[in-house]
């Protein structure tokens, strides 16, 4: 623990910011995981819903900084192409 004032309270705000990230970043994977799911069971309508909410999702992870713009953009191409293939 760090014995500077300036520098304990970074650490304070250092694990808010991560606690945050971190949750952000969950509610990303539970969507895709959400999204995959109705994809196996072969709900395409749903699956259209979902793939808009995880969309969402992962563009204000992105503009939060959690995600950079290359990862993000990989991760909505590979769910777009999932349902193209699916309903295909």
């Amino acid at each position: 623990m760090p014995n500077i004032k300036s520098q304990k309270k970074r650490v304070i705000t250092n694990n808010k910011a991560n606690e945050a990230n971190r949750a952000k970043r969950s509610r990303v994977r539970g969507a895709v995981k959400e999204f995959n799911v109705a994809l196996e069971n072969g709900e395409i309508a749903k699956a259209e819903e979902l793939l808009k909410n995880a969309i969402s999702l992962i563009n204000r992870a992105k503009s939060d900084g959690i995600y950079t713009q290359n990862n993000a953009s990989r991760k909505i191409s590979r769910l777009s192409k999932a349902l193209d293939k699916a309903k295909a």
